[in-house]
């Protein structure tokens, strides 16, 4: 199922630069979560593996299943939400694995996705956005007015965007080292544009649900476009410097401000 992947001279410069001890993986089956078993086959390739967990405590009660599992003591990698390329800490040495969705998309694109995954891996971010909110993610739960699985996509774009006002800055300055992964990561962000300028109208319309609008608005962040209200809050540095706490006193004001 995994099979070590040929970087291109791009995507090779960059994981020297950002991650050098990083292994990259083609994965021939699509998948979200990887199953324990299959998760357990990476122990043939790596050194070692050492499963994440978190404390049940975190979690609330509605919280949905895979979520459950991967707060639990069972190897998980790769989660909803995740998109087609994922990174774990969770072997040794870490590892990036791309996801058998990508074939067909533009070349240029996934570079892009697999250097960004060693951009993420050298800042140190949490692995999910559970690591990140921690017992947090109970108060979140409590601002939104969602079911389970919305305010899991809700937290997961949020802290996506969190970790996208770090790694914004690096991209941005590719333009003389990296200059093919700059020019990927901008024909990113203009390919979201139009859909983000016209994201609060869509809302208000029914067009769009809020837990889709705030992961388009989120994944606008680490391309710097500029956000509609009440998005735009998020894109600052308060948000950077506190985090989780700031994402959930965000919540309950644009709740409080939609309930009116």
């Amino acid at each position: 199922m995994f099979e070590a992947r040929d970087l291109s001279s791009p995507v090779e410069a960059v994981r020297d630069e950002y991650a050098p001890d990083v292994q990259v993986l083609d994965c021939a089956r699509d998948f979200e979560t990887l199953d324990p078993a299959r998760a357990e086959d990476l122990g043939l390739i790596v050194d070692a593996l050492e499963p994440a967990s978190y404390p049940s405590n975190w979690l609330p009660a509605d919280a949905p299943t895979l979520l459950a599992r991967y707060a639990g003591s069972d190897l998980t990698i790769g989660m909803p939400g995740d998109g087609s390329v994922v990174w774990t800490r969770q072997t040794e040495p870490p590892l990036v694995l791309v996801k058998a969705r990508v074939e067909g998309s533009p070349e240029p694109f996934v570079d892009f996705l697999i250097a960004e995954a060693f951009v993420e891996l050298n800042c140190g971010v949490p692995e999910h956005f559970l690591g990140f909110f921690e017992d947090e993610y109970l108060a979140l739960d409590a601002a939104t007015d969602l079911d389970s699985n919305d305010t899991y996509q809700v937290a997961a774009a949020l802290y996506d965007g969190w970790i996208g006002l770090q790694t914004r800055e690096e991209f941005a300055d590719w333009t003389d080292d990296h200059p093919d992964l700059f020019d990927a990561w901008q024909d990113a962000g203009d390919r979201l544009e139009d859909r983000v300028s016209g994201l609060s109208r869509a809302v208000a319309r029914g067009e769009t649900d809020f837990a889709d609008a705030t992961e388009l608005a989120c994944a606008a962040i680490k391309h710097g476009l500029e956000l509609p209200a009440p998005f735009a809050a998020l894109d600052t540095g308060a948000y950077r410097d506190h985090g989780p706490g700031y994402a959930v006193k965000w919540a309950e004001k644009t709740f409080d401000s939609l309930a009116e």
